[in-house]
């Protein structure tokens, strides 16, 4: 495996400024937002596109740092009943996929969305329990008439383009956990996976290592991201874990985004190394700071420390004591 990072957290740095940055760190790959949520502050999609001398040259500059791409990035709603944000991520994701194909770069990271309740909807809409039965109704037509359809459509073209999507498991959108994943999965083809992110599981009560072999079995995790998730017991007696309050009022939310190790024991980390090897991923650990407690400096150098601590870097070896 090989550590990385998501580019976000250093938009406010030039992109020469945001590669030494992290060849400093001792990083060897770089997750790059190419619009939607995480922006695009280190790539011009569109002269990229129209350019094989700016992508020669954009390459060369993580090349010259001993680094690489390891997935484009353009999380957004793509079914959202709000016609120009499903246009806009829509965009992102086609001209990311496109890009990805002429670059060599294996992966493209989104969200899968989320539809509002009807055709007239202008809000999106996330049903998360059985009963009434207007939410179920409401699933299933999400499903159905929304998200398969579209789904269908884009896993042809990261087939035809020979570029796996990776979905992270987000709550809010309808692909949430691994069971949504593997429900998509099956309606569209193997280009369809998983941007597996523990701090989500860890929040929806889902044990990562858990998430791991279920999607691992199925060769459905195609980028990983390595955020933690504090758990407030206290929080979560009064708020549930489904939490309206601000991410920013830490002293009362339920849960809250964390650097690695900051949320649960490097023990627990070490599981999900070895289950992801265990589980047939040797791709990349991807840092995403979103630490409301800490620097992005400090945050993202406890995760860097930590994280080389548990990570799985060499081949095994023959079982010579077997």
């Amino acid at each position: 495996m090989k550590l990385g990072v998501f580019n976000p957290l250093f938009n406010d740095m030039t992109f020469d400024e945001m590669l030494d940055y992290v060849q400093g760190a001792g990083l060897e790959a770089v997750e790059v937002g190419s619009g939607g949520n995480p922006g695009s502050a280190h790539i011009d999609v569109e002269t990229l596109l129209h350019s094989e001398d700016a992508r020669k040259n954009y390459l060369k500059a993580f090349e010259d740092r001993g680094l690489f791409i390891s997935a484009l990035s353009c999380h957004g709603n793509p079914i959202s009943p709000n016609e120009q944000e499903r246009r806009e991520s829509d965009e992102a994701l086609r001209n990311s996929i496109e890009l990805a194909s002429l670059m060599g770069i294996p992966v493209v990271n989104c969200f899968s969305g989320t539809a509002g309740d009807s055709e007239t909807a202008t809000k999106p809409n996330w049903p998360v329990v059985a009963w009434p039965t207007d939410y179920m109704d409401i699933y299933h037509w999400q499903w159905e008439e929304k998200l398969i359809p579209y789904w269908k459509e884009i896993a042809e073209l990261a087939k035809s383009k020979n570029v796996k999507i990776g979905i992270e498991l987000h709550g809010g959108f309808l692909v949430h956990s691994p069971y949504t994943m593997l429900k998509l999965r099956a309606a569209t083809n193997e280009y369809i996976g998983a941007n597996l992110d523990p701090s989500h599981m860890w929040w929806q009560g889902i044990d990562p290592v858990a998430a791991i072999k279920i999607l691992g079995k199925e060769n459905a995790i195609h980028h990983f991201h390595a955020k933690d998730t504090y758990i407030d017991q206290d929080n979560v007696n009064m708020y549930g874990l489904l939490d309206m309050q601000p991410y920013g009022d830490v002293q009362t939310r339920s849960w809250t985004f964390r650097s690695v190790g900051c949320g649960h024991p490097l023990h627990e980390w070490s599981d999900m190394m070895s289950a992801l090897r265990t589980y047939g991923y040797d791709y990349v650990v991807s840092i995403e700071h979103e630490d409301p407690l800490m620097s992005i400096d400090e945050g993202f150098k406890t995760a860097v420390k930590n994280l080389k601590q548990v990570m799985i870097k060499e081949s095994p070896t023959d079982m010579w004591w077997a």
